[in-house]
């Protein structure tokens, strides 16, 4: 009766949907053993803690479990020091992530640099990483007969940029794909390198006969877990700290949706193929007075970059990720929460 009381209060708190609960509790086995690479990063941790909270063991692999600022918040999660164990891999070693996901039933693998604004040595900084990390990973779960399916942490970068207009009529949804051409092109290196690493991923998977999801989020805002600012939410930290906006559109989704989804993915057996997450695809310039709305104290520019005609949003379908169960978190909550966030973790003071 108490684990029965306890799943249902975890329930809750992980976000879970009770209707699919009901319906594939028999065809998952919660509770059981999974891996997360690339552990301690944003959207990761929050993984760890709601499979953490469904009763899940969670190999969490880090570059370097010894560093204290990547791993303790981790350590300090409900369920952690029975249920958390952590392991060392590198991305780019092929074999060094064998140990962690040997006898696994599912993966997760989040574990990709993100570098959105200089990078010196595109290939070096995020395509070899990217790439080579994912197919190394792969490469493990082949050895594994125990991994039933792998959620694979991709990007609407690899889906949204292409020579196809956009516009807020556009509607984005599972079947675009981004074109590396374009990308190479256009200089957007980490859009190259997302997309290559999806593309990559796809080919073994089929060649290799594994069951693999991969979830496409945007912008990722919302509470962090872990102490640092990761690239996701440093724009909201510019502008809040009274900077220009830039004269771009991005699609935003908050970070918990976002470890939801992927922990439904897995869970879920009929899921299957991309799954964009989406809550609104806004200018920087309504994030700015969204802010200024929540935020009337606060010094935040009404002033663009540049003095171009802005950048046109578009849309993004929602309904794929609907079939997960995703109800969005409201953007203005997200960056409530982000910004709440910062100043628990003392990141700002104001």
């Amino acid at each position: 009766m108490k684990a029965i009381v306890k799943l249902f209060g975890d329930w809750e708190k992980s976000y879970a949907f009770l209707p699919n609960w009901l319906k594939y509790m028999t065809e998952v086995n919660v509770g059981s053993v999974v891996c997360v690479t690339g552990a301690s990063g944003f959207i990761a941790s929050w993984i760890v803690k709601f499979l953490l909270q469904r009763g899940y063991t969670v190999r969490a692999t880090v570059r370097d479990p010894s560093n204290p600022t990547k791993v303790e918040h981790l350590l300090k999660l409900e369920g952690a020091k029975e249920r958390l164990q952590l392991f060392k891999a590198d991305l780019l070693e092929e074999g060094s992530f064998d140990s962690a996901i040997d006898g696994c039933d599912g993966v997760f693998h989040t574990a990709s640099p993100v570098l959105l604004s200089v990078v010196k040595d595109p290939q070096a900084e995020l395509i070899d990483p990217a790439v080579k990390g994912t197919l190394n990973v792969l490469k493990s779960c082949v050895k594994s007969p125990s991994v039933k399916r792998v959620v694979l942490t991709s990007s609407i970068s690899s889906v949204a940029f292409n020579e196809r207009p956009k516009s807020p009529e556009v509607v984005v949804d599972e079947t675009w794909f981004s074109n590396a051409d374009f990308c190479r092109e256009s200089k957007l290196w980490y859009t190259l390198s997302k997309t290559l690493a999806e593309d990559a991923a796809w080919k073994f998977v089929n060649e290799n006969s594994i069951d693999m999801v991969t979830i496409n989020p945007s912008m990722v805002a919302g509470p962090l877990l872990q102490p640092e600012v990761n690239e996701s939410v440093e724009p909201i930290l510019n502008l809040i700290n009274g900077s220009q906006f830039p004269n771009k559109c991005f699609g935003f989704v908050n970070v918990k949706d976002v470890a939801n989804a992927h922990i439904q993915a897995y869970e879920i057996a009929s899921a299957g193929g991309r799954y964009l997450l989406v809550e609104r695809v806004v200018h920087y310039s309504e994030l700015a007075r969204i802010l200024r709305n929540l935020y009337p104290t606060l010094h935040i520019s009404e002033c663009c970059e540049d003095d171009k005609p802005y950048m046109p949003t578009y849309q993004v379908s929602k309904e794929k990720a609907k079939s997960l169960g995703i109800e969005f978190t409201p953007l203005e909550v997200s960056l409530r929460e982000t910004v709440e966030s910062f100043r628990e973790k003392k990141i700002v003071n104001f």
